[in-house]
């Protein structure tokens, strides 16, 4: 059956012309686009205005990103996001006593509204291009590290600049075409965010990773938080005294829906693509990367897993971070096995020998653009060499709790030696509270026995590095005649005897100069600092890396608008896009048609009783009874639960609003189907496919399920039914 999945697919990709990467996915539109297109022949019944006006209160203003991307339903500051969205902040409040993942959290009340830790929210308010500018730092003579240097750091500057100006915003410079273009976005920065009402595991998480990028869905994954201000109106920390915050525009819902062949659009903060990256990339990620981090969270997962089996308390602490390797790991595996099966980075190579080709036509293309693949194809050489040298640094930072709590102490008091826009930008004035934040949420998760297991393996495998790329702090630990014992016994000493896990102690420390640090004598610190020049030289190599690639993809990108005759969008990054299409199904292989609305009738089809499928009793009874209120579809005579789509989205469009063409609320983005994992390199019409939870299915579980008819009510929905 896959394949003839995937030969399916690789004959609709066939069909395709040369570059119809560039011309056909071209669905993530940012806001200055949307202008341009002509989005009222689609089916669009709105103005484009009300999406987006600068001089209006349009649509943007409704679209929060909070992690992923969320939307404001009501005057009061409610929120709807993904359940998987708000699942780290609902783990981080729950307690063996009060499991808010498997009993799920719902406040009856604006007192019972508890904080989303860690969660944040902006709004962007404006952009404006700041290429000239940022380019303009850079200089003839300059090295392609101290390129990259200069680029960073009249980033800084502008953002700076611009915070001055708009006092209580947040700035960010954005690389939309690598090397080329950059803007500048403001943003209201919100920092009290408040759990509402969020669905059990068995609700928000139904079909759990078996389901997982898989069609048909069945799952209610969303989740409702309240945005908060100081009285006076203005982003403050979470305070008693803070009221709700009150947006320009939020959206309105629509409890009809939609049906097949609707027009649909989108707003979100889709997170990164690379469509316009070479093959030399794309091989890289599918022959050394993406197996490296499939292997690596495989052995990671399987850890916490067993460790977790018999102490629902530990798995508390494991499930966020299991949640979020195994969404990767999946997505991985797809990407990978599309990738193999549709040939793509040899597709890729094919358009690029075209493009080599144009550029041989003419004299002086030739003697600009000649050696650009070239020369990039040698970087990735480069790369390749010390891919597993990189990874391994990479993750003793990220995957080992106790190295990133001493590394982000010792690194700390080296940044703050310096002046603010001199430093990394996690040491910055305005970015240090959050970094302290997220360490200090981490360790809310800690537990030694798992981050021992994790910190043995990532020495096992450095262990394993060819000698040119030995790491010198552990070399140290790896003693070559006996080096199991010598795993065993550094981690035995370093765990007993750190206090860098209390969060009195970690707090302290990140208060500290490197002469107090050093007092302290904690073997993580020690550890951190003799890995600091390792770190320090591979940034430098980073920095470099950068620099020339970005030099290099700027002039690709000149030649490759001279060979398609025409302009095309930037990939994804995390900037505010709009993209459309219709609620539409797929045929992903021969006398299979998948159709584009499931209903809650599957919901109980799948039902086993049983952990991903186990269908609390209560919406069991709702369902038996035929409890549908107004929410059921009058063809399908059931409560509609996930939509399928073929706008153009990837990750962080989780949460995205789906909009139908009055620009009302008719869904919750929160996936791609099996066969769009490929979407971050490539993407077709014929089997490019988003779900999202159908507006009907959240409204239906929240009255009746929940019991929370108040927020029907909030959101002016009980006055449409």
């Amino acid at each position: 059956m896959k394949k003839q999945l995937f030969f399916a697919v690789f004959i609709l990709l066939s069909l395709t012309l040369l570059f119809q990467n560039i011309s056909a996915d071209e669905g993530m539109y940012p806001i200055s686009e949307i202008d341009k297109l002509d989005l009222q022949a689609k089916g669009l019944e709105i103005s484009p205005s009300e999406i987006y006006d600068p001089e209006g209160l349009s649509l943007i203003y409704a679209i929060v990103q909070v992690g992923a991307t969320g939307s404001f339903v009501s005057p009061e500051g409610l929120i709807i996001t993904n359940h998987h969205v708000a699942y780290s902040s609902v783990q981080a409040a729950s307690t063996k006593e009060k499991d808010y993942i498997k009993h799920g959290f719902l406040a009856r009340n604006r007192f019972e509204e508890i904080p989303a830790k860690g969660r944040t929210a902006r709004i962007t308010e404006s952009y404006k291009d700041v290429s000239a500018e940022v380019l303009n730092a850079v200089k003839v003579g300059m090295d392609y590290a101290q390129m990259t240097k200069a680029v960073e750091k009249k980033i800084k500057e502008i953002v700076a600049e611009a915070e001055k100006r708009n006092p209580g915003k947040r700035a960010e410079v954005a690389e939309m075409f690598r090397g080329k273009t950059y803007v500048l976005f403001l943003y209201t920065y919100l920092k009290d965010i408040r759990l509402v009402y969020v669905p059990p595991r068995s609700v928000g998480e139904f079909g759990g990773d078996v389901d997982n990028w898989m069609w048909p869905r069945h799952t209610g994954d969303f989740s409702f938080l309240r945005a908060y201000v100081a009285p006076d109106g203005t982003p403050a920390e979470y305070s008693p005294e803070n009221i709700p915050f009150r947006p320009k525009r939020y959206l309105k819902v629509d409890p009809e829906g939609v049906n097949e062949g609707d027009f649909v659009f989108l707003l979100g903060y889709p997170g990164r693509t690379y469509r316009h990256r070479t093959s030399h990339f794309w091989a890289f990620e599918e022959e050394v990367r993406m197996p490296w981090v499939v292997d690596w969270y495989a052995w990671q997962i399987d850890v916490m897993e067993k460790i977790g089996n018999d102490d629902r308390e530990i798995a508390l602490k494991h499930l966020s971070r299991i949640k979020g390797l195994s969404n990767t790991l999946k997505n991985y595996r797809g990407k990978l096995k599309g990738m193999n099966r549709l040939d793509l980075v040899n597709r890729k190579r094919r358009e690029e020998e075209a493009l080599q080709r144009f550029i041989g036509e003419d004299t002086a293309r030739q003697a600009k653009y000649k050696d650009i693949l070239e020369q990039i194809g040698q970087i990735f050489e480069e790369r390749r060499g010390q891919a597993e040298y990189e990874l391994i640094l990479e993750y003793l930072r990220r995957s080992v709790n106790m190295v990133n709590f001493g590394y982000t102490v010792y690194e700390a008091a080296v940044e703050l030696q310096k002046d603010d826009l001199e430093r990394e930008s996690a040491y910055m004035d305005r970015n240090f509270p959050r970094t302290k934040e997220r360490l200090l949420m981490t360790l809310k998760n800690y537990y030694e026995p798992t981050d021992r297991k994790i910190f043995r393996e990532i020495l096992r495998r450095a262990s394993r590095l060819p000698e040119k790329y030995h790491i010198p702090a552990l070399d140290r630990i790896i003693k070559k005649d006996d080096p199991e014992r010598a795993f065993d016994g550094f981690i035995e000493k370093a765990y007993s005897s750190t206090d860098l896990h209390l969060e009195s102690v970690l707090e302290g420390a990140l208060k500290m100069s490197l002469p107090e640090l050093k007092k302290m004598k904690d073997p993580f610190i020690e550890l951190a600092e003799a890995l600091y020049p390792t770190y320090q030289k591979l940034k430098e190599a980073q920095k470099a890396r950068r620099g020339a690639l970005g030099h290099l993809h700027g002039q690709l990108i000149d030649v490759k608008k001279q060979f398609l005759q025409k302009e095309f969008i930037p990939d994804a990054n995390r900037t505010l896009r709009l993209t459309f299409g219709r609620i539409r199904g797929y045929k992903p292989a021969d006398a299979v048609c998948y159709r584009p609305i499931t209903t809650l009738d599957g919901v109980i089809e799948k039902t086993t009783g049983q952990e991903p499928f186990d269908t609390p009793s209560q919406l069991l009874e709702l369902f038996k009874t035929k409890d549908y209120g107004h929410f059921s579809h009058p063809d399908l005579k059931s409560v509609p639960v996930c939509i399928l789509y073929d706008a153009d989205t990837t990750g962080g469009n989780s949460g995205s609003p789906v909009l139908n063409a009055r620009g009302e609320l008719v869904g919750v983005n929160f996936d791609r189907a099996w066969e769009a994992t490929i979407n971050d390199y490539a993407w077709n019409e014929s089997y490019s496919r988003s779900i999202a939870v159908d507006i009907r299915y959240v409204l239906w579980v929240t009255q009746k399920f929940g019991n929370v008819a108040y927020l029907l009510e909030e959101m002016d929905v009980l006055n449409k039914l």
